[in-house]
């Protein structure tokens, strides 16, 4: 009798492994750089085309957007949620003084700025990790308080008066233009590089911390370091913001300002009302603050109720934000993180 062997089911051992294709974003990746590369370009040519007013206004949005972006990262994708980055947005703002004391220019120094405050908060996140959830948050903000009281002690820093920028831009026109656009990189750089963060095996890491601490760990993944990047990326971020804000207030600052708790709380509600966890959602909740800001804040009392109401209403029907609604219920980003597996034949062709 002729035995049959059947292999439709089972593939024989010599076999080649089939391993599956990894795609990540494709055609919307290239078309959501390719919009944002578009968009940046028309916002860099509006010095030449609109009224200096304008671009003033602009340049709050810009730092706005960066705050958010800042923050989004820390909470969003790793899971820290901080209610002290004004330490850091202070901080942008005095080593600014130092470093245009030293003759460096305003513009130039701001990249100075990031790089030393990146510094600080090296061995700042030795402290601040030693907290966990609640006392995490907590502790943030009173190392920004400490952050303060430590800056308020130089008399060369203006003590608790404040001071201002010893040397900038004499031609106003020059100033607006050259502030705007240093607005725009510092936005640009926040957005595009949380993206790529995100996009590379370093997001995939924040991710898995963020949903589960203790089972990222297990799996191999060095929590502590990158949390510890993330949150020496985000307060440089901050940092460059808070040049941007001190140089757009024709160079003046004040400790009870530039380092105010307003700030965090500015960046949670972009955050919440756009979107957590998404790289869109904290423009489109800047954009909607920076409106709401612009149309109401000579309301008085009622700029404060329509900011709550719009907050409480997001938070209650629709917890995931604005864009972070419609990406889940679309599917559609215009800057997609994630990562797809898709079966592949043997000749390496997805299926």
């Amino acid at each position: 009798m002729t035995t049959r062997t059947t292999t439709s089911a089972v593939e024989s051992p010599s076999a080649p492994s089939v391993r599956p294709v990894i795609r990540r974003g494709g055609r919307a990746a290239v078309l959501g750089l390719a919009g944002t590369a578009l968009v940046l370009l028309v916002m860099a040519s509006l010095p030449y085309v609109v009224d200096t007013g304008v671009t003033a206004q602009l340049v709050k949005l810009c730092y706005l957007v960066a705050l958010a972006s800042m923050w989004n990262l820390l909470a969003g994708y790793a899971g820290m949620v901080s209610m002290g980055q004004q330490a850091f947005i202070g901080l942008g703002a005095y080593t600014l003084f130092v470093v245009n004391d030293h003759g460096i220019n305003v513009y130039a120094g701001t990249l100075v700025v990031s790089a030393v405050v990146a510094l600080i908060a090296w061995p700042v996140s030795y402290v601040a990790f030693r907290l966990r959830g609640g006392y995490f948050a907590v502790g943030t903000w009173v190392i920004a308080e400490v952050v303060r009281l430590i800056v308020v002690r130089f008399d060369s820093l203006g003590a608790a008066s404040g001071r201002n920028l010893t040397t900038i831009t004499a031609d106003p026109i020059l100033r607006r233009a050259y502030t705007y656009w240093l607005a725009l990189a510092v936005m640009a750089a926040a957005v595009l590089g949380t993206y790529l963060v995100l996009r590379s095996r370093l997001g995939l890491d924040l991710q898995a911390i963020r949903d589960d601490e203790t089972a990222a760990g297990a799996l191999g993944v060095n929590v502590t370091r990158g949390k510890r990047l993330i949150y020496i990326a985000a307060a440089a971020g901050c940092a460059a913001a808070g040049a941007v804000i001190c140089v757009s207030s024709l160079g003046v600052a004040s400790p009870s300002q530039i380092f105010g708790v307003q700030y965090t709380a500015l960046m949670i509600f972009m955050v919440v009302i756009g979107g957590i966890g998404t790289v869109e959602g904290p423009v489109i909740g800047a954009l909607i603050y920076f409106l709401l800001d612009k149309y109401f804040a000579q309301s008085g009392v009622w700029y404060l109720v329509v900011i709550g109401a719009a907050a409480i209403a997001v938070s209650l029907y629709l917890p995931r934000g604005l864009w972070g609604t419609l990406a889940h219920r679309t599917g559609f980003a215009l800057f997609p993180v994630s990562h797809k597996a898709l079966r592949a034949s043997r000749r390496g062709q997805a299926r």
